[in-house]
């Protein structure tokens, strides 16, 4: 069976340079690209391919790592931007039946951000955009982003909404007070990464953005990035607000969840509860997961979906997807 994996992460030796470069950079977090996992993720050559191959992926969708471009200066992250969608799209050129690619966007201008996502999928046949949520204090619901939002629903292209550390105001808050490494791993894989990005979700739904895109798609990894798990309290805001459809209307139609290498049967069943068979991608969030035996092919074999919804998760749902797209 094909697997097309969509959360599959990069980086390059020029961004690592601009976050060393930069007052905020990383927030910490590239401590967690060393040894094998950052050798790995600097591959974008036979060393991935061959893992690919070990676990029984025939397509990665690459993406930049958290936290991408996002705490970069303007003018700084326009032109690295640039570079490293040229980067993938030549990668993708070398092996095209095995890469895709999402685009990296420069966040910090939003107005730019939304001119390189439209080159990015009309001149290099790129599937969308991966986010990291906020961009520095401004949440993807802010004003100034409605120019990518916009772009993104007429191009009909999904924007991955993919995990960041907290601000640090919020790490001090709520993740702090242990030690330095218990504090980052808190903030981070630990739970702060995912209350993150599954509350940036949210935001787009209480503040109209799907009721004035309603194509508009958004995806989010570990099967949901915890809201999905508390649907049932988040339907209650709709006595509070004056949204034009059910809370759940919008996780059942602008949302797509993907495991992002949690092998979670448990966790499989309550996605397709809550937003359908239909709506579930398949992502190993290599490297950071990777472990040999080809876990994620084998999850998915042994899953009890059906054979025909098991085509839609392992490449179905995906392909159609991207038959909507317009180039």
């Amino acid at each position: 069976m094909k697997i097309v994996s969509i959360e599959e992460h990069f980086l390059t030796p020029e961004i690592i340079a601009a976050w060393d470069a930069s007052t905020i950079g990383s927030e910490g977090t590239a401590v967690f690209e060393q040894g094998k996992i950052g050798e790995r993720i600097k591959d974008l050559g036979e060393g991935r391919l061959a893992l690919m191959d070990e676990s029984g992926i025939d397509v990665q969708v690459l993406s930049l790592t958290t936290p991408a471009l996002h705490n970069l200066e303007p003018e700084e992250s326009v032109g690295l931007a640039q570079e490293t969608n040229n980067l993938v799209a030549a990668t993708i050129a070398k092996h095209p039946t095995r890469f895709q690619g999402f685009a990296v966007l420069p966040m910090a201008a939003p107005q730019e951000a939304a001119r390189e996502l439209e080159r990015c999928v009309k001149q290099l046949g790129f599937c969308g955009s991966m986010l990291c949520g906020r961009t520095r204090d401004k949440n993807l619901d802010h004003p100034d982003f409605l120019p990518l939002v916009e772009t993104a629903a007429e191009l009909r292209v999904p924007l991955f909404i993919h995990p960041q550390i907290p601000q640090a105001s919020v790490r001090e808050a709520l993740y702090s007070g242990f030690n330095e490494r218990v504090d980052m791993s808190f903030a981070t894989f630990g739970i702060g990464w995912h209350y993150e990005a599954g509350i940036q979700f949210v935001r787009l739904i209480l503040s109209g953005t799907f009721d004035r895109f309603p194509h508009l798609q958004v995806i989010l990894g570990h099967w949901g990035e915890v809201v999905l798990f508390y649907l049932e309290r988040l339907k209650s805001l709709a006595r509070v607000t004056k949204l034009e459809r059910p809370i759940e209307d919008y996780f059942k139609q602008n949302l797509y969840v993907t495991p992002s290498g949690m092998w979670s049967h448990d966790y499989l069943h309550r996605a397709i509860t809550a937003v359908g068979p239909e709506r579930i991608l398949f992502s190993s969030d290599y490297p950071y997961q990777y472990r040999p035996g080809g876990e994620g092919r084998a999850f998915l074999e042994q899953s009890s979906l059906s054979s025909q919804d098991q085509e839609l998760f392992a490449h179905g749902n995906w392909e159609r997807l991207m038959q909507s797209v317009v180039r």
